[in-house]
């Protein structure tokens, strides 16, 4: 409590605020006890309900003066109270504007905690966001953007803007030790072998700050996926290897982009994503678990992400499923265990 009643304090002596509420006070207070003494029907008390009242321009009627030298303290108090309230009114008008102006520009920090922090703002990152906002899981919280940009690309209320580089100090503005998970996209106004070496270092920078943070690193090529990983990257997506096997399946399996995509998105149709297996179904066959999860919750099991392992995908009949198991489900909605 100490500690935001002496913020409030500095906050206020910083924007020249202190002396316009004590000039304000002292009207209010000197007002009162003019009042008081030249009013004999008028208490100190009625006198500060007065002095609000007659400042503030309301005017109840309930409290007036009577003699000369109460109408004089009266005509003074309107006079000065209405300069002195506009010109406060003014000064915080300001200040919000000027706060809501910084904001846009990506001039001040973060307070944001559990949030996703996503550098770099082009194509890629909206069509991210526009996914974060269809999920219900994400759709109300908090993203911040580390990007090189003028402004605030988009208008969500929930998305904070950090202008800069991704370097350590725009990532301690976007309060990286707070977040749950990065995203690192690429440059796009770089040549391919500077745009990987960036994302690296940005990695680097990242994992120097948080490295319990989940990072989801974009690569352009694959011959650099090995610097990532000595990075700590949690996951690495390479665009042009994912992009390349896409359209050989899709020359091989017509149709097969719009199943992938479909699946892929938030926006539309059914969706992939990874659960906990359910505490009940721990220990049973994969095909036990596939009949219960499409009985139970109309889910199709594809494959088994093993905890410290890798992804099994369609895995045999008779593969036991563990306990700390991932799985990987097609369904109508995020299924929560």
């Amino acid at each position: 409590m100490r500690r935001r009643l002496k913020q409030l304090y500095l906050f206020l002596l910083r924007e020249n605020l202190l002396y316009l509420l004590a000039v304000v006070f002292a009207l209010v207070l000197c007002s009162s006890i003019l009042i008081s003494l030249l009013e004999a029907d008028i208490s100190f008390a009625d006198g500060i309900w007065w002095s609000n009242v007659t400042m503030t321009t309301v005017g109840y009627g309930d409290i007036a003066p009577h003699s000369q030298g109460g109408r004089i303290v009266a005509a003074v108090i309107m006079f000065c109270g209405i300069g002195l309230l506009g010109t406060l009114s003014a000064s915080f008008a300001a200040l919000l504007i000027s706060r809501k102006m910084k904001e846009n520009k990506g001039m001040l920090p973060s307070s944001a905690t559990g949030h996703v922090i996503i550098c770099s703002w082009n194509e890629r990152a909206k069509a991210i966001l526009k996914e974060l906002r269809a999920d219900a899981q994400t759709a109300d919280s908090p993203v911040v953007l580390v990007a090189e940009i003028e402004e605030k690309p988009v208008d969500d209320p929930n998305l904070f803007f950090i202008r800069g580089a991704a370097d350590e100090e725009a990532l301690r503005k976007a309060n990286l030790p707070e977040a749950k998970t990065v995203i690192v996209l690429g440059d796009d106004q770089a040549d391919p072998a500077a745009r990987d070496a960036k994302t690296v270092l940005t990695v680097l920078t990242i994992e120097s700050i948080n490295r319990d943070v989940y990072t989801v690193v974009e690569l352009m090529s694959k011959a650099n996926e090995q610097h990532c990983r000595w990075a700590n990257a949690n996951e690495i997506i390479v665009s042009s290897e994912l992009s390349s096997h896409l359209l050989a399946s899709a020359a091989l399996n017509h149709g097969i982009s719009g199943i992938v995509a479909d699946l892929l998105s938030r926006q539309r149709g059914h969706e992939l994503h990874s659960m906990s297996a359910p505490a009940e179904l721990a220990g049973k066959t994969y095909l036990e678990v596939l009949v219960a999860m499409k009985t139970s919750r109309n889910a199709t099991v594809i494959g088994v992400m093993q905890r410290g392992g890798g992804f099994v995908s369609n895995p045999a009949a008779d593969y036991r499923v563990a306990e700390n198991d991932l799985l990987a489900v097609i369904s109508d909605e995020r299924i929560r265990t």
